[in-house]
């Protein structure tokens, strides 16, 4: 688990390909993820599995299911909470590439 209270597990984050990195994360039925946001990285939530609620700052709150994409800009304020009964899993693509240092905690 991590501070972001979910888990994370990448898939592809490699400094040759600059250009787009993918993660899986994975919430626990009843989870809010911290809120935070990404500098400089555009990043879409691909839903694979459970439902959940988006909530981006800009944006309407949005209610996700599988087969939904959800595209967050750079720099917004984030969070998902994942509203259904069992785990919320989708792919975390950012481009470019996802960076620790990019990566910023609002709570």
């Amino acid at each position: 688990m991590t501070d972001e209270r979910c888990l994370i597990a990448e898939i592809a984050n490699d400094p040759d390909d600059e250009e787009v990195s993918i993660a899986r994360a994975r919430v626990r039925s009843g989870t809010a993820t911290a809120w935070h946001r990404l500098s400089g990285i555009t990043e879409r939530y691909i839903i694979v599995a459970g439902q959940g609620r988006a909530e981006v700052e800009g944006l309407e709150p949005a209610d996700v299911t599988a087969g939904d994409v959800l595209r967050i800009p750079a720099q917004c304020a984030q969070r998902i909470i994942n509203t259904g009964e069992t785990d919320l899993i989708f792919y975390c693509v950012c481009s470019p590439r996802f960076r620790p240092e990019n990566y910023e905690t609002l709570e």
